[in-house]
């Protein structure tokens, strides 16, 4: 019980300490969003023709169930993380890698806004179910766990500026190995939304396409 609660109110301390630093990433993904959808806006109608005829290629290859498979599906999305998850966690052992990180969360953020912003652009109501299936349901796991790892990762690196200018010698080697753990705990977490994309995406995409588009 004493555990519990300690281990409680290390975690509420933990993110009171950093609560500045979680509104921030927040909000710069939120951002990140908006400037993708606004994109839409400030393409040519030539831009969103040659965009909307490869979206189309790719429907019909869905609506024939051309995916590729799953495993490989599988291996591709979860190497594509990992490199992700891991190279933010080497920029947090740097000061000089924190607005790499803030630049790669920006990024995540625009892709999100970008590909739901012109699927609804293009194709309205359809568009916004295509979206659904196919973006929201890995995302919604997706999205705060790029906030909780960039959040980390700033906030591992902002401990080391601040040894650095006070010269202090306190020992970082814990936070360090709570750094580690918790990417590695995300991870695993990827493993799932890897799994998920691979073996449940490709059915709704193919079940939309076939039923509604």
């Amino acid at each position: 019980m004493a555990k519990s609660y300690l281990k409680r109110n290390k975690l509420i301390n933990y993110l009171e300490e950093n609560r500045s630093i979680y509104i921030f990433t927040t909000v710069l993904l939120i951002m990140g969003v908006i400037f993708g959808a606004v994109i839409i806006n400030s393409m040519s109608f030539s831009q969103k023709n040659d965009l909307y005829a490869y979206l189309t290629l790719f429907f019909s290859e869905v609506d024939k169930g051309e995916f590729a498979n799953p495993q490989e599906i599988f291996t591709q999305s979860f190497a594509y993380y990992s490199k992700m998850l891991g190279f933010i966690w080497l920029l947090g052992l740097s000061v000089i890698g924190l607005p790499i990180v803030f630049i790669l969360l920006f990024i995540k953020g625009l892709m999100v806004g970008f590909t739901v912003g012109f699927l609804v652009d293009q194709m309205g109501f359809e568009g916004f179910l295509f979206a659904f299936v196919s973006v929201f349901p890995q995302n919604i796991i997706l999205i705060p766990i790029f906030i909780l790892v960039a959040s980390a990762a700033s906030s591992f690196s902002i401990k080391i500026w601040r040894q650095i200018v006070s010269r202090g010698h306190q020992p970082i080697f814990q936070q360090f190995t709570s750094y580690t753990l918790f990417i590695l705990l995300v991870g695993g977490i990827l493993v799932g939304v890897s799994a998920f994309e691979a073996f449940v995406s490709p059915a709704l995409m193919q079940f939309i396409v076939e039923k509604v588009l």
